[in-house]
C-alpha cells in the first residue's frame, strides 16, 4: 500500500495538492488553489467537497455526520456508482450501486491545468472480492479537475476479449439553502421512472419542485440541468456528455430519519442529488477493445 509520504513525494503539488491520513486510516487528497478547493477520499475515488472561491457556501454537500470507514460509502460528496446502478439485476447480496465506491483506488497522475486548476486521476484497484462480482477485464479511471468549475471524467476501458454492459452514475449531492426553495430545470418533456410512485414511467411537465420524497430516473436525455436555489440566491449548472440518464433524489424526513449519517435532524433539507448517469434504459455496452467516458462539469453563479 502506498503511504501518504510516497503520495506527497510522487503526486503532491506545492500549494495545490497534498495527501493526509484520516483518523479512520483512509487517505484523503486535499486540493486548494486560487480558483477553488476540494477534498477527495482515495477509497471509492470519492470526491467529498468542492467550493469555488467565488462562492461563500460549498457547492458539493457533505453531511456533518459523514463518517469515513474502510469498506463503507461516505454520506455526501460524489459517490461513484459502478458497474451497476441501484440493485444488481440478479444478485441481491451484491452491494447496491456497485462496489466502486467502497474499494481502494490508486493515484496514477496529477498536474496543473493552464488556467490554474488542479487535476488528479485515480484508477480502481480490483481484488478477489470485486472479481467475484465482476469477471471482465477493464480499467476504470476517474479524473477530477478542481477550479472555478468542477469537472469529473470517468472512463471505462474494456481491455478484455468480451463485450460487457455497465450502469453508472456520479451520485453528486449538492448544497442547497432549503429543499422547499429549489427547483430544477432542463428536464421538461423528458420521460422518467418514478421510483416513489411505484416505478411508473411518467413525463416531466415544467420545472421539478420538491413537495416530498423524490426519486426519479430521467432517461434518454443529455441536456444541461440547472438547480435554481432561491434561498442561497444562486444557480448550479450541470453539463454532461456520455450520460443519457439524470437521477434526481431527495429522501425527505421519514426516510432521512432512518439514515444515521444524514445530519440530524434536518440535514436532508440542505441537500439535493442530481446525478449524471447511465441507468435502466440507458445502460452502456462497452465492446472489447473500446472505452466509454462519462463527463460532467459543474459551475455555480450567484444571482
Amino acid at each position: 500500500m502506498t503511504t501518504v509520504q510516497q503520495l506527497n513525494t510522487q503526486f503532491g503539488i506545492s500549494g495545490q495538492l497534498s495527501f493526509r491520513e484520516d483518523a479512520s486510516g483512509l487517505i484523503v487528497a486535499e486540493i486548494s488553489n486560487e480558483l477553488g478547493s476540494a477534498a477527495l477520499c482515495l477509497q471509492g475515488a470519492h470526491l467529498m467537497t468542492w467550493q469555488p472561491k467565488s462562492q461563500s457556501v460549498p457547492v458539493v454537500w457533505l453531511s456533518r455526520d459523514a463518517k469515513l470507514a474502510a469498506g463503507k460509502s461516505i454520506r455526501g460528496g460524489a459517490p461513484v456508482c459502478w458497474p451497476w446502478f441501484g440493485a444488481h439485476a440478479t444478485e441481491a447480496s451484491f452491494t447496491g450501486h456497485g462496489f466502486a465506491r467502497t474499494v481502494p483506488w490508486r493515484v496514477i497522475e496529477s498536474g496543473t491545468e493552464p488556467n490554474g486548476a488542479t487535476r488528479l486521476t485515480l484508477r480502481l484497484v480490483p481484488d478477489e472480492k470485486t472479481r467475484m462480482q465482476w469477471q471482465y477485464d477493464c480499467n476504470v479511471d476517474l479524473t477530477v479537475i478542481v477550479g472555478e468549475t468542477l469537472r469529473m471524467e470517468m472512463t471505462t476501458e474494456n481491455t478484455g476479449a468480451n463485450d460487457f454492459e455497465i450502469g453508472e452514475a456520479l451520485h453528486t449531492y449538492f448544497q442547497i439553502g432549503d429543499i422547499s426553495a429549489v427547483r430544477v430545470t432542463g428536464l421538461a418533456g423528458c420521460e422518467y421512472w418514478d421510483k416513489v410512485g411505484g416505478s411508473n414511467l411518467r413525463k416531466q411537465e415544467g420545472a421539478i419542485s420538491f413537495p416530498g420524497e423524490t426519486d426519479r430516473v430521467y432517461i434518454n436525455n443529455a441536456d444541461e440541468c440547472v438547480i435554481h436555489d432561491d434561498k442561497l440566491n444562486r444557480r448550479i449548472y450541470i453539463a454532461k456528455s456520455g450520460s443519457m440518464s439524470t437521477v434526481v433524489w431527495t429522501p425527505w424526513a421519514e426516510k432521512a430519519n432512518k439514515m444515521a449519517d444524514m445530519g440530524q435532524p434536518d440535514g436532508w433539507r440542505e441537500m439535493l442529488c442530481v446525478e449524471s448517469a447511465n441507468a435502466i434504459d440507458n445502460v452502456v455496452k462497452v465492446a472489447a477493445g473500446t472505452r466509454h467516458t462519462l463527463i460532467v462539469e459543474y459551475r455555480a453563479e450567484s444571482v
